[in-house]
């Protein structure tokens, strides 16, 4: 088995669906996708090709819980620069937890940040160079 991505699928806990879509939507500059079943409640990140890594925004009652300090740590795609984004949570309700980092030159810059829900997330953006 060859592995191509470490990463097929994230879910970002949430404990108010609504707000946390809001959050995001507003940081991100995106309209997410409803998809609620009868256990579980989730909202989409948009991608624009099906076998590219996906996730969402999750409530199910118990089964997810937000945290600022444990678990894993998240790296959204922050590019073409991860300061637009940033600049964006505090008026989200969001806070910054890290600011904008440079890892190095050739690997870009990172933050982190704690979203209305509680939850610990990272960013990641690279230099223009390496996208193209």
């Amino acid at each position: 088995m060859t592995f191509k991505n470490a990463i097929s699928w994230f879910e970002i806990p949430a404990i108010d669906l609504d707000r946390a879509q809001k959050f995001y939507e507003t940081i991100f500059d995106i309209q997410m996708i409803s998809m609620d079943m009868p256990q579980l409640k989730m909202r989409l990140f948009p991608i624009d090709d099906p076998m590219k890594i996906g996730g969402a925004i999750c409530s199910s009652g118990d089964f997810y819980k937000p945290s600022a300090e444990s678990g894993p740590l998240v790296y959204l795609n922050g590019n073409p620069d991860v300061q637009l984004v940033l600049d964006r949570i505090k008026t989200a309700g969001g806070q910054v937890l890290i600011p904008k980092t440079q890892i190095s030159p050739e690997h870009g810059y990172m933050a982190v940040f704690l979203d209305t829900e509680g939850n610990r997330v990272a960013l990641h953006s690279v230099p223009l160079m390496s996208l193209e």
